[in-house]
């Protein structure tokens, strides 16, 4: 098989579990154990999604000024700070280990 075969398995395989989402019942949607699981596998895959992104260059691993930023967005978010002040901590400690050469 070519890629294209691939790419088109893929898609179809996506649509169908996407519409499979909706034959369920919404009793079981409404469960308070199913509601946790979701909720808890949402934050775990946003969190490996932001730790790849920010590790991850092509085939490899790299350490440069995007792991100061998610680390300095980190202590943000541990004192509690507003969303946007965690963005700019996160950009201003990204751009100032650039400034010094550190990525």
């Amino acid at each position: 098989m070519n890629l294209w075969t691939w790419i088109l398995i893929a898609c179809v395989l996506a649509y169908a579990t996407k519409l499979i989402g909706y034959f369920v019942p919404a009793k079981l949607l409404q469960n308070p154990r199913i509601m946790h699981v979701a909720g808890t596998m949402t934050i775990g895959l946003l969190a490996s999604l932001t730790l790849v992104n920010a590790v991850a260059s092509g085939q490899g691993l790299v350490l440069d000024a995007r792991i100061g930023a998610l680390l300095a967005a980190a202590v943000a978010l541990l004192f509690r700070a507003p969303f946007l002040v965690v963005v700019i901590a996160g950009a201003a400690a990204a751009a100032l280990l650039r400034l010094l050469g550190w990525g």
